[in-house]
């Protein structure tokens, strides 16, 4: 009896088993009455403090559903259409404090004062509401981002409680169990119903179920939850996100029958032919009354057409507080599988039936697939077969991003609404799969990725970043076995809820928490529950070629490294986890990436870092709007600064350029010319499940961007095939200074999940033909004359003038016809300079190429000299570089006002300034293949030239890769066209203001009113401008007077700030608000501009091909011709 009453005392669940095992293993005669004496006088540590400590009272995981009694509701699978159903989203009562010692007594109480108390929306984080402050920092723990020592946690920790009356129906009490459901809520989360303590959980990105019949009464009742901003669990949610705190998902009340499902377990896979459908289904009963009870199981499985395919019904008898599983099981010939090209569902119906009459239907979706790791017949260079994925017996390709929940304006909560808006643009731009980083969704979101076909990546709410990944005790929590307990919690609270959906396709342990004992038990935890399931493959990134992995999912791999693991094949499919790292302006290589993906069996895709910019939506004094990110908040709070902005869509969803890239790379149809002169072709069809008669082909040949010839085709071609085809392109005679091309589109014939009829899903383009400009260039005019005026030279006729400052090294004036093209003096003068995207910081390059930014702003003119040509005047300048080069300007300028100007880089030996590895560099991930860069090759960020025109000139026409922003690196997906835009729609967004808005491949530029007058731009061969109504420097971080991105990771460095060896390393504190129109437009011509890079943010360098090496001679040119009216063509046909 003593034992009893102690037990009963110590609410800490973990420590009343482990007493009861020790009495039990020792002996209850041994147990004397001073040992337990000493047991009851140690303190009780507080649940969120004590490791071994996860949960209390909380009810085990499993599969999401909704109990209905109703057919037509359950048909629905609306969790609002059941009778049983409370949803308490909405305004709650909430009580802030900044620690938990400082809470009032009775803040859990039923009768609390709730002076002082305010409201605040659920679902939706704290800190976002105006309560705390919101935290990013990426790998270290924002609590301890020093010298971290789990599981201690700081002095005080800050509290949110949260308050509201719930109705309990009289009914519900009187024949049901009623239970209350946590979708989410960050970190520990104690639970209170009228006043009395119902339970405790952590791991936040789960969902906890308390049954609460004892707890509460009919009518009105009072829920109070306590939550610490960190406990224990927090050690494990060292994720890249924004770290908030609070309810960030449904809270809702539902109520079963006393007896009911518990659970229940689906098989639906393939036979051997992957036509037939193997179908089992094993259902939990339990009994919750006071007796034994029997009743009937049964189930119906209902085609999309609604029609029945199979139905069983078994007698299952139940005693008192007692489980019973009941199985079915059955084959469904010429099933419709599910793949993400064709999620075919059927509409599973689960009903308990007592005494006659239907007391419980429970419905759930289900698909059919086979996942499968094989090995094939071809050989790889070592001998041996590759081994490969298969899905439904297809090596498929997965075309995949990572996500977090995020949402602009309330933090973690992402709405159905939000979530459906995702799935468009990723479904629009052929992603066929997520990876969700680094925790479980919501539920809802599986439910959509089942129903528009992605295949999930899930992945276990574990990250121990901040402990980096030391085996040795002291290091990664991944191999310190105190630490079991809380990875196979959280491990089992993913797998439980999640097994059943179709879309889940992959299991993840967890990121970038190491490797070592805990892994080895969760990987081994899972594989025995998949193995009479799907047996679908468990992996995790940091255990790399360890066993405890059935693919290889490294993080940033190059081309050069995929390449090498395709050609020389793998013990199993390699499947990067994250790749491409989208921040800011980025994903340079992707297509370089892709086509050996492409190539090699087994690589079998990657999943880009990652979906959207964490920005949060904020308003500054002048109602200008922006989106914050680390260290806009509070003061000194630990941040990794914008790094949380690696999407490639921004907070609001607005696409960024990269996606063209993206949707291009992951195509599921390709072409090739076979021969194109004679319009013969090869299309592919890279799909694996589709015909491609399911979509038709739009041509069109096209000359300087005109359509000229357009038609239509439809063929039937099943997947992973090719054939040859040919449409008519001859007939054209070109005019001189005109190119001609085919323009390939790939249309639905038929609207798709989220995708609309006539939807291009592919495109590509083949350059036929050109007729290269013959005629010499001869104009009329006044007569020019040149003089000087003192450092200017002034060339100029009653119809010109064109001036150029020696002193300034610029042009100063360029008017034709009254018509002045130069603003406020500044008109052409060399740019080498590009204000440093997020990668360039990554490289070093702001400080490693500074010297460019000096040689864009101190010209030294050594000569600067005009000669008479016929009727035109030459003016030549030769500018010396502090490279010890120079850089020759020839300007030639007609009596009608066009000016051809020519250009000379010489190459120069100098060398980059040498700069320290980053820290973020030695502390990043593994990447397989990584090389140590050469820092010392002296590379341009660009090499051209700039100057502003008045902010009228701002319509802007183009006959080169568009219509989105595209670079060197970064255009495969961009098409040779003509488009028309304007400086302002140029401006491309980024979350920190950085180089945005480039063109590659420009044949010519115009630049006009939009009425009469404008300026056009020829290349003598192609170019790349930006024009915006901004300057290189507006968007330079260097040039803003914000501080520094601080880390603030420690008191010393908070005291230790040093400007002088932050400058040109790090960023600086910039937003979307710096950047206001100026009133005129920069243009920047370039011969080239270096490539983005992407494939990291902490040291990767724009790769060869798409770099400027100084080492090496240059020669390009281009020329200005005014022009009236918009017509170019005449300008086009001459040589200048």
């Amino acid at each position: 009896m003593i034992i009893l009453i102690m037990l009963n005392e110590i609410k800490n669940s973990n420590m009343r088993n482990k007493m009861f095992a020790c009495v039990v293993g020792c002996g209850l005669a041994l147990a004397s009455a001073e040992s337990f004496a000493a047991q009851q006088e140690q303190p009780k540590v507080p649940y969120w403090q004590d490791l071994q400590t996860v949960s209390v009272n909380r009810e085990a995981p499993r599969t999401s559903f909704m109990t209905y009694d109703d057919r037509e509701a359950a048909l629905s699978g609306k969790y609002e259409n059941s009778r049983f159903y409370r949803l308490l989203n909405g305004t709650w009562k909430f009580l802030y404090s900044d620690s938990h010692r400082r809470l009032p007594a009775d803040v859990t109480s039923a009768t609390a004062d709730l002076a002082g108390w305010c409201d605040i929306q659920v679902p939706g984080n704290w800190e976002v509401q105006g309560h705390g402050v919101a935290i990013y920092t990426n790998q270290w723990f924002e609590f301890k981002a020093s010298d971290p020592q789990p599981p201690l946690l700081p002095d005080d920790i800050p509290v949110g409680v949260y308050r509201r009356e719930i109705d309990i129906p009289a009914e519900w009490l009187q024949t049901r169990d009623v239970y209350l459901h946590l979708a989410g809520a960050k970190s520990g989360v104690y639970v209170y119903i009228n006043g009395q303590e119902v339970g405790y959980n952590e791991d936040s990105k789960n969902p906890a179920e308390f049954l609460i019949n004892s707890y509460v009464k009919p009518g009105k009742n009072s829920l109070v939850l306590k939550i610490f901003r960190w406990s224990t669990g927090s050690y494990l949610e060292c994720q890249d996100f924004w770290r908030l705190s609070g309810i960030e998902r449904d809270v809702f009340l539902y109520a079963q029958p006393k007896v009911a499902v518990k659970d229940f377990r689906v098989v639906s896979t393939l036979d051997d032919t992957y036509k037939d459908g193997i179908f089992r289904l094993a259902v939990d009963m339990r009994n919750r009354a006071a007796g034994q009870k029997s009743v009937k199981v049964g189930y119906e499985l209902l085609d999309a057409e609604g029609r029945s395919v199979a139905n069983a019904v078994q007698e299952c008898s139940l005693p008192a507080g007692g489980v019973q599983t009941v199985d079915f099981s059955t084959t469904l010939a010429g099933v419709k599988t599910w793949t993400s090209e064709h999620p075919n569902l059927y509409k599973l119906l689960m009903t308990v039936e007592e005494d006659g009459k239907v007391t419980e239907i429970v419905p759930f979706h289900v698909g059919f697939r086979r996942i499968e790791i094989k090995q094939i017949g071809q050989l790889a260079k070592n001998g041996k077969p590759y081994t490969v994925l298969l899905i439904n017996g297809q090596p498929l390709k997965l075309k995949g991003v990572n996500i977090h929940e995020h949402n602009e304006a309330t933090g973690h909560y992402v709405p159905e609404e939000l979530m459906r808006k995702d799935f468009e643009l990723m479904k629009r731009h052929n992603i066929n799969t997520v990876r969700l980083s680094h925790y479980p969704q919501d539920r809802r979101f599986y439910e959509l990725c089942d129903e528009y076909g992605l295949y999930v990546y899930d992945e276990a709410n574990i990250e121990s970043h901040g402990m980096f990944y030391d085996l040795r005790k002291g290091g990664t929590l991944g191999n310190n076995p105190e630490w079991l307990k809380p990875h196979l919690y959280r491990t089992e609270n993913m797998y439980e809820r999640n097994k059943n959906y179709p879309s889940v396709t992959f299991w993840s342990l967890g990121n970038e928490a190491g490797n070592g004992y805990n892994f080895y038990q969760t990987y081994l935890w899972v594989k025995e529950r998949e193995k009479d399931l799907m047996n679908r493959p468990v992996n995790y990134e940091r255990a790399q070629w360890e066993w405890n992995s059935d693919m290889y999912v490294p993080q940033y791999p190059s081309a050069e490294w995929l390449g090498y693991i395709g050609a020389n094949g793998s013990d199993r499919p390699v499947v990067p986890s994250e790749y491409s790292h989208a921040m800011g302006n980025s994903n340079g290589n992707l297509w370089d990436q892709w086509k050996e993906i492409y190539k090699y069996p087994n690589l079998q895709g990657g999943y880009i870092w990652d979906w959207v910019d964490q920005g949060i939506l904020e308003t500054d004094a002048a109602g200008r709007p922006y989106w914050a990110y680390g260290g806009d908040y509070g003061v000194d709070m630990p941040s990794d600064g914008n790094f949380c902005c690696n999407g490639l869509v921004a907070p609001d969803r607005t696409l960024h350029p990269a996606m063209a890239e993206v949707k291009y790379a992951h195509q599921n149809v390709a072409f090739e010319a076979v021969d194109a002169a004679a319009g013969k072709f090869r299309v592919l069809n890279r799909f694996y499940f589709t015909d491609l008669k399911d979509y038709d082909i739009l041509y069109e040949v096209q000359v300087n961007g005109e359509t000229r010839k357009k038609g239509r085709l439809n063929m039937a071609l099943a997947p992973q095939q090719s054939a040859e085809f040919t449409v008519p392109v001859s007939g054209f005679r070109l005019k001189a200074g005109t190119e001609c091309f085919v323009r390939f589109g790939v249309v639905t014939r038929l609207a798709e999940p989220l995708v609309p009829k006539g939807y291009e899903v592919a495109c590509e383009q083949f350059r036929l033909s050109a007729a290269q400009p013959e005629l010499a260039y001869k104009a009329s005019g006044p007569k020019l004359t040149d003089s000087r005026e003192g450092d200017r030279i002034v060339i100029s006729s009653s119809k010109v003038r064109f001036v150029f400052d020696a002193a300034a090294g610029k042009v100063t004036s360029y008017c034709v016809d009254g018509m002045e093209y130069v603003s406020d003096g500044f008109g052409i003068q060399p740019n080498f300079w590009r204000a440093p995207n997020d990668n360039d910081y990554g490289n070093s390059n702001p400080k490693r190429l500074q010297i460019w930014k000096q040689a864009s702003h101190d010209f030294r003119i050594s000569s600067a000299d005009v000669k008479k040509d016929g009727d035109t005047r030459i003016l030549s300048v030769v500018y010396d570089l502090p490279t010890r080069n120079e850089y020759f300007v020839n300007y030639r300028i007609y009596p009608d006002g066009v000016v051809n100007v020519s250009l000379k880089f010489t190459p120069t030996n100098a060398a980059a300034v040498k700069t320290e590895v980053l820290e973020d560099t030695n502390l990043a991930t593994y990447t397989p293949g990584k090389k140590k860069a050469d820092g010392s090759q002296l590379e341009l960020p660009r090499l051209g030239v700039r100057f502003r025109m008045p902010a009228s000139l701002h319509q802007v026409e183009y006959f080169g890769r568009g219509p989105e922003e595209n670079y060197i690196d970064r255009n495969a997906g961009s098409m040779i066209g003509r488009y028309t835009t304007t400086a302002e729609d140029m401006y491309v967004r980024y979350v920190r203001p950085q180089e945005n808005g480039h063109r590659t491949d420009t044949r010519w530029v115009a630049f006009s009113d939009g009425k009469r007058k404008g300026l056009l731009v020829v290349a003598d061969s192609t170019i790349g401008f930006n024009a915006l109504r901004n300057t290189v420097e507006d968007f330079d971080s260097e040039e803003s007077s914000h501080p520094y991105q601080w880390r603030n990771r420690s008191p010393q460095e908070i005291a230790n700030k040093n400007e002088a060896e932050a400058r040109n390393v790090m960023r600086r504190q910039t937003h979307v608000n710096d950047i206001v129109p100026r009133d005129f437009v920069e243009v920047c011509l370039d011969m080239k501009q270096q490539g983005v890079a992407g494939y990291d943010s902490w040291g990767a360098k724009v790769q060869p091909g798409y770099t400027i090496p100084a080492n090496r001679l240059y020669t390009w040119g281009f020329t200005l011709v005014p022009v009236k009216g918009g017509n170019y063509d005449k300008a086009l046909q001459y040589k200048y």
